[in-house]
């Protein structure tokens, strides 16, 4: 896996249900390196801070791979690295070989896979559709949020180097349908539950659907 693209936001202003919403969606690159902190990308926007930021999204990664899906289904729209509000475009991520918990070398910094975007209006919103919400699910390629255990800096081309591999993990992809199917496989919920490399809040929600 390699950074193909650093993108970083200003705030915007959008249109929602009559009211002005702020967000940082609108990533663009930036031929500079990036610093990932422990909560933020510095000099990214992050609006909502109840969903964006923190020790568990502090950097957000989808896959260049995936980019000729999408253009297939939105060719009307204006593309460029950043489009789905990532941080680092990276090469080779594959949801499906990435697991909670993995441990990578960037650059100067160290990240841990956390866990997979969920889609919200606002990605409806760029994209001019709230439909495209429904398509990212069933695609079930979310790319990855990662906690920043080292802070530093990265920059395009810059590798990812596996330093440790997660153990009774689920990968990102398992993790990302776990959210969304109807009916939750069983082992796969109690690796997410017993998993502390996720949000406590979010291993609660997921005890309901245990039986």
């Amino acid at each position: 896996m390699q950074i193909i693209s650093t993108n970083i936001a200003k705030p915007t202003t959008i249109l929602w249900r009559g009211k002005k919403v702020t967000t940082g969606i609108y990533k663009t690159p930036t031929k500079q390196p990036i610093f990932l902190g422990k909560e933020v990308v510095k000099d990214d926007e992050v609006s909502d801070r109840r969903y964006h930021g923190g020790l568990y999204k502090a950097c957000y990664l989808f896959s260049a791979d995936n980019y000729d899906y999408w253009k297939k289904l939105h060719p009307n729209l204006e593309w460029n690295w950043g489009m789905f509000g990532e941080n680092l475009t990276v090469s080779g991520l594959d949801e499906t070989k990435i697991c909670i918990g993995d441990i990578y070398k960037i650059g100067s910094s160290l990240i841990q896979i956390t866990q997979p975007r969920e889609p919200c209006f606002k990605f409806g919103i760029k994209f001019g559709t709230q439909k495209v919400l429904k398509q990212f699910i069933e695609h079930n390629h979310s790319g990855t949020y990662v906690r920043v255990l080292e802070e530093g800096y990265v920059k395009t081309g810059d590798p990812l180097e596996l330093i440790e591999q997660a153990k009774n993990s689920l990968t990102t992809s398992q993790f990302f349908n776990l959210l969304f199917v109807k009916d939750k496989n069983q082992e796969l919920l109690n690796l997410a539950i017993n998993n502390d490399v996720l949000p406590e809040e979010k291993r609660e929600k997921l005890k309901a659907y245990l039986y």
